[in-house]
């Protein structure tokens, strides 16, 4: 049986105008996002990871419509998100939903749970007070809420429960893509694990595509289909999970593994300290932006910028990716 193709990404670019210097006469250009490609199914879930500032959350950002790319474009269901009417991006937009980060931060504090859940409804359906009270209820038993809690306040409720009410009101429009932004890094360790399975279990119950971005290598092992390893906004490894953690062929993919902390010591891997700090994103290094810091930095890597290529079953973008095989 053939997987539906969710969403399709080609070469998706988001550059910003920084103006700098005294009286900001001078500007610079931010390449927040510098050239991401990929493609989701229905019912996987394709992760995004990388240090703080290499264009996760962007890619976030553009995925959901909250901003257009400077170039590229990607299709929603065959539908173009960037050249589509204002009609068709209303309809493009219940189809991408997101849940982000915060749980303390994305609720409206003056709101009850049950308006939270029924306002996509309100703006987006024809559905009567009584159907969208009937179809919150219902999505809140999918969460793991009870009925009671349709009429609280976010106030009342811990970390784990408000996450679980942004994930309600994520899917209250059927969407057929989830972008989940860290939604799991802000609480506590022993609701992560409750909150990544409800995750889980509601893509196969709904035959969702997930677009997770993560930081937590741990985590983005347990729920992925598929990895793409970010730095200073451009992809640098990408592939099959098991494929990239089993055997990373990118520097900065294998220092990312060796500092993932693990219980059982047999699974550690050595400790690949990485030298000096991250460019300026304003100021990026010529050639592979990645090679100040690389111990296998060769005169090539200061020159000429790698294109992102097929190797061993999987795209990198390193000159030496093969010696690493």
């Amino acid at each position: 049986m053939n997987e539906k193709t969710v969403i399709t990404a080609r070469d998706l670019k988001k550059y910003y105008t920084v103006k700098e210097g005294m009286f900001f006469k001078t500007s610079a250009t931010l390449k927040a996002l510098d050239g991401a490609s990929f493609t989701i199914t229905a019912g996987k879930t394709f992760s995004v990871v990388g240090e703080s500032g290499c264009g996760k959350s962007t890619l976030a950002r553009l995925i959901t419509m909250i901003e257009r790319p400077t170039s590229g474009d990607f299709e929603v269901d065959g539908i173009n998100a960037v050249t589509s009417g204002l009609h068709a991006m209303k309809a493009l937009r219940e189809k991408v939903q997101i849940v982000f980060q915060d749980p303390y931060g994305s609720l409206n504090p003056r709101k009850k749970v049950g308006s939270i859940l029924e306002e996509p409804l309100k703006i987006n359906t024809d559905l009567t007070k009584v159907q969208r009270r009937e179809k919150s209820l219902a999505m809140m038993e999918k969460v793991g809420l009870s009925p009671e809690h349709y009429a609280r306040y976010p106030h009342m409720f811990s970390g784990g429960q408000r996450q679980r009410i942004a994930v309600a009101r994520a899917l209250m429009l059927n969407p057929a893509l989830v972008v989940a932004d860290e939604p799991v890094s802000a609480l506590d360790v022993s609701v992560q694990a409750q909150a990544l399975n409800l995750l889980m279990d509601l893509q196969d119950e709904m035959n969702l595509a997930y677009l997770f971005i993560s930081h937590d290598l741990s985590v983005v092992r347990l729920i992925s289909d598929e990895v793409m390893v970010m730095y200073l906004g451009r992809p640098v490894e990408q592939g099959e999970k098991n494929t990239i953690f089993d055997n990373p062929l990118h520097p900065y993919t294998m220092a990312l593994l060796a500092a993932t902390p693990h219980v059982d010591k047999n699974a550690r891997k050595d400790r690949i300290r990485l030298s000096g700090e991250i460019p300026s994103p304003l100021n990026p290094p010529p050639g592979c932006t990645f090679h100040q810091r690389c111990a296998h930095m060769t005169d090539i890597c200061k020159e000429s910028a790698p294109e992102l290529r097929l190797v061993a079953d999987r795209m990198v973008s390193c000159h030496h990716a093969e010696k690493f095989c």
